[in-house]
């Protein structure tokens, strides 16, 4: 056949102006794609520092309640750990001073920086009414051994002359009267002051982030519009020139029919010389001789064949089977070699029926069978059985005037076996176990 017409739109050409257009809408998309990600990452940043500050409004309070706690304790039962709690609290940890610090984000925080400050002077104020109570307990415990900041604190005349048991009453109403507790509930108010002032910085924030958001989403959006109908027309361009070519041309192919000359320009070439090839393959392949690779007698495949396949089969996918008629000689002796040709038609008859087209069915020797059961790694057993079972039921009719006969088989699978010369031995020692054992059975070897 002849090459035909190269006509059509050149596949180099075509090629070219995509990598064009997709490096142009690629680096559109990529490019919004960056923006848009910037924006999220602005209102994530935005969203955790508003998360960042409030923790530390809430921890400057947390300290407070810290510090409050550990001076009722201390001034409830005088246990000296919660004196040590609290300094380490107050001049080693300094969660409160960590907290404003926190603050020093940019000038936006400035108000909600004030409010906080406020909220740490009056906890400061606050502690030098707690430092008071601390000290009326030292002077009732009498203990020597306590924090310097306590030695400048001088009791008032009418706290001094008071018993243990009254200082400690003195000290305890100090820190838990409502003037403590209205002093507390002033660095609550700064402390909410503070939250105020961070919320509306976020809202503030987030509007803005939000409006180029939303600004960001829409170009995004116009980009994959854009990108989208290129892609549809790439898709549509590409089938017409190359896919369904290809596609049409794997069918012929399967059909045995020359390849229709279509698509781009080089493919038409190469359709053309395929098809020219296709036309010297197939006149080489209607001289080929049918008989050279099968049996005359029952049509399976011949030694030939059978040669070529053990060659070529996939050890880990491949059972192989070897059958032999038992008893043939007597029947060839009884019934004469015609008959005994029939029963070796017969068997390939029923041997046809009862495995897939993809297996092979071979003649090796007078009255030995080979099936090469192909694509059967993880195929049961119990299957495998039930075909032989089904073979020997089938040779058991007599209803064709042929006399029954039995088979005994032999079966390996290719997993189990070194190499295809192993295989086959594993096979013939496998069927002559079948024959000691009886005949008409079969014997798995691995």
């Amino acid at each position: 056949m002849a090459r035909g017409s190269r006509n059509g739109i050149s596949h180099r050409v075509v090629h070219l102006w995509l990598v064009i257009i997709i490096v142009i809408f690629s680096g559109t998309v990529v490019y919004t794609t960056y923006r848009l990600t910037g924006s999220f990452m602005r209102i994530t940043s935005a969203s955790k520092q508003n998360s960042e500050l409030q923790k530390a409004a809430h921890e400057l309070m947390n300290a407070s309640d810290y510090l409050t706690e550990q001076v009722q304790r201390f001034t409830i039962n005088g246990d000296y750990r919660f004196l040590e709690n609290y300094f380490t609290e107050a001049f080693e940890s300094k969660r409160r001073e960590d907290a404003l610090s926190k603050m020093d984000v940019d000038s936006r925080t400035g108000a909600a920086k004030v409010a906080l400050q406020e909220a740490l002077n009056n906890s400061v104020e606050l502690m030098e009414l707690e430092y008071y109570a601390m000290r009326l307990v030292i002077e009732a415990k009498s203990y020597k051994d306590y924090p310097q900041v306590l030695e400048g604190v001088t009791l008032r005349s009418e706290d001094a002359a008071l018993s243990p048991e009254e200082k400690i009453r003195r000290a305890t109403e100090l820190v838990l009267n409502d003037d403590y507790y209205e002093q507390k509930d002033k660095i609550r108010q700064d402390m909410q002051a503070s939250l105020k002032e961070i919320d509306k910085l976020a809202a503030r924030t987030e509007e803005a982030e939000l409006a180029v958001l939303e600004r960001e989403i829409t170009v995004t959006r116009m980009a994959i519009l854009i990108q989208a109908m290129l892609i549809f027309f790439l898709i549509w361009l590409t089938t017409r020139l190359a896919i369904n070519p290809v596609l049409d041309a794997v069918e012929q192919i399967k059909s045995d029919l020359p390849i229709t000359l279509a698509g781009s320009n080089e493919f038409r070439y190469l359709a053309g010389a395929y098809n020219k090839m296709y036309e010297k393959n197939r006149s080489s392949l209607e001289k080929l001789n049918y008989k050279a690779s099968h049996d005359e007698l029952t049509g399976a495949y011949n030694r030939t064949g059978y040669d070529y396949f053990l060659s070529n089969i996939e050890l880990e996918n491949t059972y192989m089977l070897l059958f032999d008629v038992d008893n043939f000689k007597t029947i060839n002796d009884s019934f004469g070699h015609e008959t005994g040709d029939k029963v070796l038609i017969k068997l390939v008859k029923i041997l046809n029926s009862v495995f897939r087209d993809d297996d092979r069915i071979c003649r090796i020797g007078g009255d030995e069978f080979v099936v090469f059961m192909v694509h059967s790694g993880n195929m049961p057993r119990r299957l495998i059985e039930s075909k032989i079972e089904q073979i020997n039921t089938d040779l058991q009719n007599a209803g064709d005037g042929l006399p029954p006969i039995s088979i005994s088989v032999g079966i390996v699978s290719g997993k189990d076996a070194t190499d295809t010369a192993n295989l086959f031995e594993k096979t013939d020692a496998a069927m002559y176990r079948s024959k000691k054992q009886g005949k008409n059975t079969y014997t798995f070897s691995s």
